[in-house]
Parts: C-alpha cells; sequence; structure tokens
C-alpha cells in the first residue's frame, strides 16, 4: 500500500484495506499490519515466538505498525500486544483484519493460508446480471448451527451442509440462501450479531476454505447467498475493537452518550473517517473474497436515527456514510443484492444514492410482516373492524422496492411461531397459517421465510437443537409443508406473481373492502398470464362467493389451501368455472372454505 493508499484509508474512502492490513504473505514472509493511531507501541506475540514479544515497527505517523516475520506460518495463533498511551494499560488484541479466529472460547487471530480458495462458479457469476427484479427471489434464512445436527448433537459444518441444504432448496423451489452471520463471533447466543472478527469466518462450521466451498457448490447448483451483515454495533470485549488502541477508535466517544447500544455492545462511529473505511472493506470482503451475492443489512433504523430513535433525529452522518458505503459497492459490484432490514417510514431506501436515496435494492416490508400477523392473531369476530390492516400495505408498497420477510425474529423470545401465532384449535391455526402463506406468495414483492416455518412448528426456534423435522411424520405437518411447496413452485413458474411486481399496473384489487365476509380478492397480470387470488379469512364457509367482472372470463383453479393433500377437508373448486352474465357485468361463482385461499388463472373469453 502505497501513500495515496492510506490517504484513502485515513480518509473513508478505501474497500479493500483487508489487502493490506491483517496477516499477508510475502515472498520475504509473512507480513502483519495494524492500525492503532493513539498506542504507545505494539508487539505482535505468537505460537511461533512462544508468545513472546516482537516489537512492530511504527512506519507511518498516523499509525500503522508493521512486522515481517520469517517464522509464522499458516495455522498458527498471533494476537497483537498493544500499550496504551495515557492510561497505561496493556491489552492483547485479536486482528481487526484477521481472515480466520482460534475457535471459541479461545480469542486468537489464526495465520491465513498462503493460497487463496479457487471458486469454480464463473458461469454463475457472470449469469448475474442485474435483472432480480423480475425474477422470483425466494430465500431461505438459515442458522447453520441449528438447522440440522448430526447424531453426537454436533452441528453440520460448511462442507457436512452442502449436500442437504441443496437438495431441500431445490424440492422447495428456493432461489437463494441467506444465512444469519458468519462472521466471528464469541457468543452462540448472539446468533452472530455480536460481531468480534468482520474479516473472519467462523470457524464453528469450518475454515474460511470451507465457506468458500459451500458458497461455490451453491452457486453450481443455481442457488444465490445473502449474507447477513452488521454495520451497526459491535462486541465489547477486550480482546476485539473496543477501545482498541486505548481510545474511542472505532466506537464513539464515551462521553457523548452513544458509545453503547440498546443491546449493550457498542455502537460503530460512521462518523470517524477510519471507520469507515473499516466497514466498506469488511462488506466488500464478503462479496469479493467469499463471492457471497448479496449483503442484509443489519438494524437500518440504527443508522438512520440516532440510537434508532426517530424522537432523536436523524444520524447524519451515519446517513452520509450508508450512501457512500452502498454506492462504493455498487460502482465495485453492480450486480450484488443490497437488502435493508429497516422498520422506518424513511423516504428512498431502495432510490439509487445519486436519487438522493440511500441505495439498497430492497427494503423488509416489517409493516406487511407486522400488520398480517396481527390480523391473523385476532378472532373472527373482531377482523371486519380491522380489514384494512391485510389491504394497507399495497397503499405505500410503489414507495419502495421491498421483500416480505417472515424471519427468524418473529420465532423467539415469546412471540411464538408463526403457525402458534395463528388464532384458533389446532386445526384452525393450519388453515390459517396455509393462507397466510398464500398471500405472502402472491402479494408483491420478493419472499423471505425462516428455516422452520415450512415444517408448522409449536416450538419457538432454539440455536441450540436441530429443527423439529420429526414433524413432517405427522400428516398435517407435511401437508403444510407440501403446500408451500406448491405455493413456491407456482411462484417459480407463473409469470404474473414475479414479473413486473414492481408496477402498479400489474396489480388490482378485485375486492378490498369486503369487510363483513373477511373476504379479500386481487389479480396480478405479467407476460400473458393473468392470475386470481382469493383469501377467505373468516371462520365460515361460502357457497357460494360471487365474484365481479368487467368481461366474460373463465377461471381454473391452480391451488386450493383446503385440498386434503394438504391438510385441508377438500371444500374446493371445479377445475373450471365459467362466469355469467349479471346486470352491467359478470359474476363468477366460487367455493370458499373457512380460513381457505384459492389462486384462479384467468382466462377472458
Amino acid at each position: 500500500m502505497d501513500r495515496h493508499d492510506l490517504d484513502r484509508y485515513f480518509s473513508g474512502r478505501m474497500f479493500d484495506a483487508y489487502r493490506y492490513f491483517g496477516a499477508q504473505h510475502t515472498r520475504e514472509g509473512t507480513v502483519f499490519r495494524v492500525c492503532a493511531p493513539h498506542a504507545r507501541r505494539v508487539a505482535l506475540i505468537g505460537e511461533w515466538n512462544g508468545w513472546q514479544e516482537t516489537e512492530m515497527i511504527r512506519t507511518d505517523e498516523r499509525g500503522i505498525y508493521t512486522i515481517c516475520s520469517d517464522r509464522a506460518r499458516p495455522g498458527q495463533l498471533y494476537k497483537y500486544r498493544v500499550y496504551e498511551s495515557g492510561k497505561g494499560r496493556v491489552r492483547d488484541r485479536a486482528d481487526p483484519f484477521a481472515r480466520q479466529s482460534e475457535l471459541r472460547p479461545g480469542t486468537a487471530s489464526v495465520v491465513p493460508p498462503k493460497e487463496r480458495f479457487h471458486f469454480t462458479d464463473k458461469i454463475w457469476r457472470d449469469a448475474q446480471d442485474g435483472g432480480h427484479y423480475d425474477r422470483p427471489m425466494n430465500i431461505y434464512e438459515l442458522h447453520i448451527g441449528s438447522w440440522r445436527r448430526h447424531m453426537d448433537g454436533s452441528a453440520y459444518g460448511y462442507r457436512a451442509l452442502a449436500a442437504p441444504l441443496i437438495q431441500y432448496c431445490k424440492e422447495h423451489f428456493y432461489t437463494h440462501v441467506e444465512f444469519l452471520p458468519l462472521a466471528e463471533h464469541p457468543f452462540d447466543g448472539s446468533w452472530g450479531y455480536q460481531v468480534g472478527g468482520y474479516f473472519s469466518v467462523t470457524s464453528r462450521y469450518g475454515s474460511p476454505d470451507d465457506f468458500c466451498w459451500l458458497v461455490n457448490e451453491l452457486h453450481k447448483a443455481k442457488l444465490g447467498v445473502i449474507m447477513d451483515f452488521v454495520p451497526v454495533h459491535f462486541i465489547p470485549d477486550d480482546f476485539a475493537l473496543f477501545e482498541f488502541d486505548g481510545t474511542a477508535m472505532y466506537e464513539y466517544d464515551h462521553d457523548t452518550g452513544l458509545a453503547y447500544s440498546e443491546w449493550g455492545s457498542c455502537n460503530f462511529d460512521l462518523g470517524k473517517p477510519l471507520v469507515r473505511s473499516f466497514l466498506q472493506s469488511a462488506a466488500d470482503f464478503w462479496l469479493s473474497e467469499c463471492h457471497v451475492d448479496g449483503l442484509r443489512f443489519d438494524a437500518v433504523r440504527n443508522l438512520i436515527y440516532i440510537q434508532g430513535d426517530e424522537k432523536r433525529g436523524e444520524n447524519g452522518k451515519a446517513i452520509e456514510a450508508l450512501k457512500l458505503l452502498n454506492a462504493g459497492l455498487k460502482a465495485r459490484h453492480p450486480d450484488a443484492l443490497l437488502i435493508a432490514e429497516d422498520s422506518t417510514s424513511y423516504p428512498k431506501v431502495t432510490a439509487p444514492v445519486e436519487y438522493d436515496g440511500l441505495g439498497f435494492d430492497y427494503k423488509w416490508d416489517l409493516g406487511w410482516m407486522n400488520d398480517t400477523l396481527a390480523y391473523l392473531e385476532l378472532p373472527p369476530s373482531e377482523r371486519p373492524a380491522n380489514h384494512h390492516r391485510i389491504t394497507f400495505s399495497m397503499s405505500y408498497f410503489y414507495n419502495d422496492l421491498f421483500l416480505l420477510p417472515l424471519s427468524h425474529d418473529e420465532v423467539v423470545h415469546g412471540k411464538k411461531t408463526v403457525l402458534d401465532k395463528m388464532w384458533g384449535e389446532y386445526e384452525q391455526k393450519f388453515a390459517q397459517c396455509r393462507t397466510l402463506y398464500t398471500y405472502l406468495y402472491t402479494h408483491p414483492g420478493k419472499k423471505l421465510g425462516f428455516m422452520g416455518n415450512e415444517l408448522g412448528s409449536f416450538r419457538e426456534w432454539d440455536e441450540n437443537r436441530e429443527l423439529d423435522w420429526q414433524l413432517l411424520s405427522y400428516p398435517i405437518h407435511s401437508g403444510f409443508d407440501r403446500y408451500l411447496i406448491g405455493l413456491a413452485g407456482l411462484y417459480r413458474s407463473c409469470p404474473a406473481l414475479h414479473e413486473g411486481e414492481y408496477h402498479p399496473g400489474c396489480f388490482r384489487w378485485l375486492e378490498a373492502d369486503d369487510s363483513a365476509h373477511s373476504v379479500y380478492a386481487y389479480e396480478r397480470a405479467a407476460g400473458g398470464d393473468r392470475l386470481l387470488m382469493v383469501l377467505n379469512l373468516s371462520d365460515r364457509a361460502y357457497h357460494p362467493y360471487r365474484l365481479r367482472f368487467d368481461g366474460p372470463v373463465t377461471l381454473r383453479e391452480l391451488i386450493n389451501s383446503d385440498y386434503i393433500h394438504y391438510g385441508g377437508t377438500g371444500d374446493t373448486n371445479e377445475a373450471r368455472i365459467d362466469s355469467r352474465p349479471c346486470g352491467d357485468g359478470w359474476t363468477a361463482e366460487i367455493r370458499l372454505a373457512p380460513f381457505g385461499s384459492c389462486i384462479f388463472r384467468v382466462t377472458a373469453v
């Protein structure tokens, strides 16, 4: 790195600092570089020198310390011993730019291999042309440690995971896998959201090469990979970034009152140029070095507003940093998916930065999720008064590019599982949950479901055990799973359900105001394909339910949530239904089961 590159780093404009800092192999040996501007001195300690100090040289007046070792070998452990100015403390630190970390509870960094993983996914990479807006996107959100486990209770590693995960995703018509954060973290119970090593693939499930191999295999199977990225906060542990050089180097100064988040972690101060270069480089690392296809940014609300609190006002420096980050990533990776987990109404989250947006491709529609689940928790008698909770999402849908999530956050901490949130008794819960997924897969917007939702579990997700796979031995659970497979298959195969979904002309309500019956009907049309969706969210059957059309049509039922095959009662429709003249229009009569839903292909006659 020359002077110009260092200037970029210290001015907050660098996206590839991982190519310079950390442990870098050269012909002369392994070069270690670390930035600690306010340290009094820094030493390298490691396995090869018996953890004895080897003084590092301050090679830049702004605080770069460097040393070359011809004794360090790949796989050996090391740390930096940082002598702080003023306070006089001496603390052993993990390398902020380490590519690999010691298995928890160890906290040392690991000298990386000399050779980088050789990817063979060029065909997949070349096919990512940025045309994802009109393509189906059905994301399977996954926590590796608890998806499946071996007989001895140990989690699948990166390599063991590949074959069963690929087969499962193919069977369920998923297009992408989204991993909960896999950057190194000390505490399993944080699920990866309390990060210590931003460039270090967690060693829980294998080596960085093992992870890259998994990504490569997923790509060969035509499955995209999205990584959860945590740019808001980091762990307060002494071995990591906290007061790294004796000062608040990465976090807010402690006299501001902003140093700590609501989770007890340290908040990144994105107003600091070094922090911007660090996070920009971390994001780029996963895209460039690990070949992931996209990043889901966690807790964007806490970047937009001070401490995530709208009443405290916008965090202007963090917003500007976020724009620079996304614009820079798009310049380097035009086809990368950048997704915001954002619960605010802040405008233009998915508008390009050059149009004063934040530069994300998609935003989680947490409003849709909250309104829909809150409605389905209500008893049927209270639903007419809350009818427009279901229709409200379409009133703002075209303001941003939305993704519909039923994520991990909804199935933990006493919130109950998605299935168990449904009102009513056992069978009623399943009937409503099937219709919930009809709504998910047919509402405009990309889709995301957390692992295990498809099993119809009544037990909340627990990171310490595998999913309740045994549920599939029960007919109603296996039927529920088959229904979601059927819906996902329609979503993939029907142009009307994914093409043009961000264009208002491709969606229209056929019946949005029938609160007395708690029935909703809407059409979607694209690519010469026209589909009709009808949802009955009451506990009553309607034989018939009349739908009004502007002209003569024929309806052909493609799927019905009440098919016996899916766990229903068999209250379904004939294969073909012809409309009849009625006054100045046309009507078609259909059957609706209690809490049932159906999808028809519509053909104008």
